[in-house]
């Protein structure tokens, strides 16, 4: 997530990994990666002339891929520097007309997104596999699967609001008509079999199987508007995590079909409406459903993940804040429990 705005420290960007363990900081002179459980600083690079904008790990190895950000950056904001940390220099470099606004990495491919077009590389040769068109993507929207047995991509279709599925593995597109306006977020499971995505408006959360397309559950933020953050899916696809401006990162029960099973069973939902019940002659809102348990941040940019521990979750803020918290399986409703805060970065005036 891009913080280039952010004027309380040093801070340019954070981001997790592909498996959320760890996470990247870009920051006016370089960059520094934390291991999340236990929260330790892992590694620091400092530049002596530039800072870094975007840092996007490759799991925990040494290959990172670096753009340059800031006052003064490091490299050229339309250019993507492969780095080896190990030989301490760039190994690869792809330079585009435009700035880039995000990347992605798998271990066998690498993502480069720009305002209007995504390209698609293999990463032994940095040879071109695949160029997409997008709608306006300044925010550089993109999802892509890490795992290995599955390879899906998904980003901004041609037409506002709607998102492309890129599934290589079974050379198959699918377009979906994820909401009416612009999107603002968009995540995959890790598995590739799941999307999910949020627009501008942020009041709901839409889930979808990769595969048909099909809407799979509608799950509701609130009834203000918001921008939505991050969006993180557990591992196991059973809880969905959601970040955004009002300062509640909200966890979700997924997958409809099984909920209505467990709950034969005696598992817990999502909570609902006390009118669902009237939901055929009401709005639709009063049908929807809501969070399973919230956990209260700073209304600063923020992204969530779910963490190493059952039912935790992880929150890096732009204020240089990281949070961790545990929910309760059996308690719908309940807010999340604190269990650990760091100032990992503090602003100029608490030094």
């Amino acid at each position: 997530m891009s913080i280039a705005n952010n004027t309380t420290n040093e801070l340019l960007f954070v981001g997790f990994n592909q498996d959320n363990g760890c996470f990247a900081c870009g920051t006016d002179t370089g960059f520094v990666i934390y291991n999340c459980d236990p929260f330790k600083e892992t590694f620091r690079r400092t530049f002596s002339n530039g800072g870094i904008g975007c840092v996007e790990m490759l799991f925990r190895c040494n290959i990172l891929a670096l753009v340059g950000g800031g006052r003064n950056p490091r490299y050229p904001p339309n250019r993507v520097m492969i780095w080896d940390d190990h030989q301490s220099r760039s190994i690869g470099e792809l330079c585009y007309r435009s700035d880039v606004k995000a990347v992605r990495l798998r271990r066998d491919k690498i993502v480069v997104v720009l305002g209007y077009k995504i390209y698609v590389y293999n990463f032994a040769d940095l040879k071109i596999i695949d160029s997409i068109d997008t709608a306006n993507n300044d925010k550089g929207l993109c999802a892509f699967s890490p795992d290995p047995n599955s390879t899906v991509l998904a980003c901004p279709g041609t037409q506002v609001g709607h998102v492309r599925l890129e599934l290589y593995d079974q050379k198959k597109t699918t377009l979906v008509p994820a909401h009416e306006t612009a999107l603002s977020c968009l995540a995959l499971s890790y598995d590739g079999s799941r999307l999910a995505t949020a627009s501008e408006k942020g009041t709901l959360i839409r889930v979808f199987d990769t595969y048909s397309g099909r809407l799979l559950q509608e799950l509701r933020r609130g009834a203000d508007r918001a921008e939505i953050y991050s969006i993180s899916f557990s591992r196991n696809n059973e809880w969905l995590a959601v970040s955004s401006d009002k300062g509640t990162v909200h966890v979700f029960k997924l997958d409809a079909a099984q909920m209505q099973q467990d709950e034969a069973g005696g598992k817990k939902a999502n909570p609902t409406s006390s009118f669902s019940f009237l939901s055929s002659l009401l709005p639709k809102y009063f049908s929807s459903q809501w969070s399973f348990s919230q956990f209260r941040v700073p209304e600063v940019r923020s992204i969530v993940a779910f963490g190493s521990e059952p039912n935790s979750i992880v929150v890096v803020c732009a204020n240089g804040a990281f949070y961790k918290a545990l929910f309760d399986p059996e308690k719908p409703g309940a807010e999340c429990t604190q269990e650990s805060f760091v100032e990992f970065v503090r602003g100029p005036d608490e030094e």
